[in-house]
């Protein structure tokens, strides 16, 4: 636990500080019969990057790299959308289950497609990655026709901006992908076999670990979660981008997973480390906008927070800036000492 204490505490002063530029910031009420409120948005916005973060933790943990992510992103709501949009009926079920079981399907596929580079051609995970973050880009705006495809579904928009039981239904189903994701590598030995390619590849092949596989399918486990991301943000604005959706969301992924303590090394990782960072980074956006921030300098204020929090979790860093204030305080003492002599 104690990993996670900076973290905490750095999400804790982010929400006090909304407090004083937005009073009403932690208040909640059901307005027919749905949740509404600052922190509700927060964990709706989240839920996109969670998913995104996931499958990239379980990537790094085998100490690989998924730059392609935000891509499949983009080509999983523009897929979606276009199946929708040639629907004669947008609000029909079985045709958004459609659409959804092809860009999930395409995103399989794109994942195989990153796990056969990586463990079978053997390509440095982020070259083999960097091809389909700039040819998913291209992919996603052939499927548009280089347009902004607008869908006009109820069911869809479900998926981004509905509710269940007065919960946003992008949390439940984000919730339900992390918990699951939870049980099988802690509940399992899946979870020590990954981190043990990431830890020393060479030796658990020795060991008998079948590396091949298992970083298969952690990439194929990424793109399948980018592409659940995808229908979300879709479906929220109700319309597909295949230039802008999912655009460096692969930056935001990495960064939620660092700031929950997995190492970019590979090896050891957090799940929940890393949801609690993805939260944090979407809870900082919302406090760019509170506190009111100036556009010009958002991403470097925003640099500059994630750039702290990272050297206060760093061990390393807190040994060296204690190492530095003790020869400080010291260093008059020592002058006495001189002067005596």
């Amino acid at each position: 636990m104690k990993r996670f204490v900076w973290p905490v505490g750095v999400l804790v002063a982010l929400l006090i500080t909304n407090v004083f530029f937005s009073h009403s910031f932690f208040s909640i009420e059901m307005r027919g019969g749905h949740l509404y409120g600052s922190i509700v948005d927060i964990l709706r916005s989240s839920a996109p990057l969670a998913l995104v973060a996931l499958g990239m933790t379980l990537v790094i943990a085998t100490g690989g790299i998924d730059l392609s992510v935000g891509a499949v992103v983009a080509i999983a709501g523009a897929l979606a959308c276009l199946h929708i949009s040639g629907l004669s009926d947008q609000g029909s079920v079985a045709g958004v289950l459609v659409a959804v079981g092809l860009a999930l399907a395409l995103s399989l596929v794109l994942g195989v497609w990153n796990g056969f580079l990586v463990a079978t051609i053997g390509i440095q995970p982020i070259i083999a990655t960097l091809i389909l973050m700039v040819a998913g880009r291209g992919l996603a705006q052939l499927i548009t026709d280089g347009q902004i495809i607008t869908v006009n579904s109820g069911p869809y928009k479900m998926i981004g901006a509905g509710y269940w039981l007065g919960l946003p239904l992008c949390v439940l189903i984000a919730g339900a992908v992390v918990a699951l994701a939870a049980v099988l590598v802690r509940r399992s030995a899946l979870g020590m076999l990954l981190e043990a390619v990431g830890g020393n590849a060479e030796a658990s092949r020795l060991a008998g670990i079948k590396s091949r596989w298992l970083i298969l399918g952690v990439y194929v486990f990424a793109a399948v979660c980018a592409g659940v991301a995808g229908l979300m943000i879709s479906s929220n604005v109700s319309s597909a981008d295949g230039n802008s959706a999912g655009l460096l969301i692969e930056l935001d992924a990495i960064l939620a997973v660092v700031i929950g303590g997995t190492s970019l090394s590979g090896g050891r990782f957090s799940i929940v480390g890393t949801v609690l960072g993805a939260v944090i980074i979407k809870t900082l956006d919302i406090t760019i906008y509170t506190v009111g921030v100036p556009p010009e300098v958002t991403l470097l204020f925003k640099a500059v927070v994630v750039i702290v929090l990272c050297l206060a979790q760093s061990a390393k860093f807190r040994a060296m800036f204690q190492r530095s204030r003790t020869v400080v305080a010291a260093a008059p003492a020592d002058e006495k000492v001189q002067v005596r002599a």
